[in-house]
């Protein structure tokens, strides 16, 4: 824990770099700016040599002011140049970080934060600016100032700097031990901060949930929980911070009253001049920006690293490789054929299997459907079939082509997926419709409209199409975010089109238009629907009857219901279910005296 995470190192020179140049202009106008400071003391020996002597102070104070004023303005300037730069390394290591993340391979997702994942794109990338300026350059400005420095006073009396250079050795070692306790306080500070920010993110990304709960306290005191560990943790973090800097602080102060003592005496005997020892003890002083500046380097050194080293954790997982533009539309628009043989897959290794050995096929065009309870395994053919996970073992094909073969680019350009929960994104709902074909024309957006019995939304609000949806589509209902979400996936024109529950959510004249649509689809496209309902896929051209990551059963609703004892269950179940909900009130209060209820 105290030694740099392995590759840290070579992480920060990535960031840093492009940016070389500029941040040695910086470093070289604060080291200029420095040096004129470094002349001040010997300027103030003169005049007070001068003043001794008896001659004229107006020049040496002259040249002193200009000295003063020319280090102000070059180590303003320095400061300016570094801190511009190290701004400039942030943004880059952010836009890198989150290109980085969303091309991460859905597993590594599944298994970190959100809350986590942004602590590192915004507090975590923040500190390089810090090591970029006080870690590296101004550390190595600092370095060379306090060569000079040690050069200037032993120029000026070897013995006085003998005694200083005793008591800073002795300073520095304490330093030295107090540096790794400040690497591991900040890596568990920083940890906790992502731990805060996803404990946050939970409660944030189910906000309507915590209030119907009444859970508002419950959530609050979770996150103070996590929140006062990431308190402790940095407070740890700043207590061995604050132990450094004071080591320099009492480092300069026993150094100036042991000169101070010796001096005095040697100045008493006569063996240096008064003049000699104040400007010793300015040059002493003047050490303290030097060594405060290399002190204050390491720890922002420490930190820094310890940031790295998480924003590293991201760099090191595999990410999925970037598409090419003319890749995202498919070149092919024929209805894609897709062969499943003899798949295997499970989640984690303490997981009992999700597919177990499934084999099947959907013909090129048409509608297939997967049915069966849930757990079955229909949503995890889908997120095979988009790569999210590879299976285990078996393949899967698509027109003959095995997946792995296949740029991943082009794969999902010719699907078209609307997920079970229907995700709609912040921003208008123009923004959503075109999110997966940006280029698609108005006459495209007009028909898929129609198509999914959006136009009535349309007209309702207030901007139209560019309307603000809110949060995950919060302004809309759970039907309307449904039907935007199968527009979005019709705009695509996809080779192949995946429903999972794709009208779960809407009523059932809606349903009933928007099942006619699928079925005018799967006439240009081939269509594979995860369906609970079997209403909606009763006139599929071929079901696939799923059981405990298994199929057990292929054919068509009819050939099911009189071959397969499961599905035969679920349609009896549902349809009886149908018929009770549709009956009289009358029928239905007759049936619960009968029944007792």
């Amino acid at each position: 824990m105290n030694a740099p995470p392995k590759g840290s190192w070579r992480l920060l020179l990535t960031h840093i770099r492009p940016q070389k140049w500029k941040l040695a202009l910086g470093g070289l106008l604060g080291f200029v700016g420095g040096m004129a400071g470094l002349a001040e003391p010997l300027l103030a020996k003169s005049v007070i040599d001068t003043f001794q002597a008896g001659g004229s102070m107006v020049g040496p104070i002259l040249v002193l002011t200009v000295l003063v004023l020319v280090g102000a303005v070059l180590g303003a300037l320095g400061a300016y140049v570094l801190e511009r730069t190290a701004e400039t390394i942030v943004l880059s290591a952010r836009l890198r970080l989150v290109s980085r993340m969303l091309r991460l391979r859905v597993p590594d997702v599944d298994r970190l934060k959100p809350g986590d994942l942004l602590s590192r794109v915004t507090a975590d990338s923040t500190l390089l600016r810090a090591v970029c300026t006080s870690g590296v350059t101004e550390a190595i400005t600092a370095s060379f100032m306090l060569i000079g420095c040690i050069a200037l006073m032993a120029y000026m009396d070897a013995a006085l700097l003998g005694v200083t250079l005793i008591v800073l050795v002795v300073v520095g070692g304490i330093t030295a031990v107090v540096m790794p306790r400040i690497s591991r306080a900040t890596t568990e500070a920083q940890t906790a901060l992502g731990e805060m920010g996803a404990t946050l993110d939970r409660s944030l990304q189910a906000f309507r949930t915590v209030k119907a709960a009444g859970a508002e306290q419950r959530e609050t005191d979770a996150v103070r929980g996590v929140a006062r560990k990431a308190w402790r943790k940095g407070v740890t973090a700043a207590g061995w911070t604050a132990l450094a800097g004071t080591s320099t602080w009492l480092a300069v102060q026993l150094s100036f009253l042991a000169v101070l003592g010796v001096g005095g005496m040697r100045v008493a005997s006569g063996s240096l001049e008064v003049s000699s020892l104040i400007a010793f003890l300015l040059y002493l002083f003047y050490l303290t920006g030097p060594i405060s500046q290399l002190v204050n380097g390491a720890t922002q050194l420490q930190t820094g690293l310890a940031a790295i080293a998480r924003l590293r954790e991201i760099e090191d997982l595999p990410a999925e490789p970037v598409a090419p533009v003319e890749s995202t539309s498919p070149k092919n628009t024929a209805p894609a054929a897709v062969t499943l043989r003899d798949v295997h897959f499970q989640y984690g290794d303490d997981r009992s299997p999700a597919l177990n050995g499934v084999s099947f096929t959907a013909p090129a065009g048409g509608m297939t459907a997967l049915v069966g309870p849930s757990g079955a395994g229909k949503s995890t053919v889908f997120a095979l079939l988009e790569r999210f996970y590879e299976p285990n073992e078996g393949a899967i094909d698509l027109d003959g082509r095995p997946l792995t073969e296949m740029p991943m680019s082009e794969l999902r350009a010719a699907l078209g997926y609307v997920e079970q929960d229907a995700p709609v994104l912040a921003g208008t709902l123009r923004d959503n419709l075109l999110f997966a074909n940006p280029g698609a024309g108005e006459d495209e957006i007009a028909d898929v409209l129609t198509r999914t019995q959006l136009n009535d939304l349309v007209a309702r609000l207030p901007e139209g199409l560019e309307t603000a949806v809110g949060h995950r589509g919060q302004m809309l209902s759970g039907g309307e975010r449904q039907r935007v979400a199968i527009a979005r996936a019709l705009l695509r024109k996809p080779r192949l089109l995946l429903l999972d529950e794709a009208t779960s959510q809407l009523d059932a004249v809606n349903e009933l238009r928007l099942r006619d649509v699928i079925e005018e689809v799967a006439g240009t496209t081939t269509v594979l629907v995860i369906a609970h309902r079997l209403s909606t896929v009763t006139t599929a051209d071929r079901i696939v009857v799923m059981e405990a990551g298994q199929v057990r059963a292929v054919g068509s609703h009819a050939e099911l219901l009189d071959q397969d004892d499961l599905y035969r269950e679920l349609a009896t179940t549902q349809f009886l279910t149908n018929a009770e909900a549709m009956a009289p009130a009358g029928d239905k209060q007759a049936k619960a005296v009968q029944t007792g209820g």
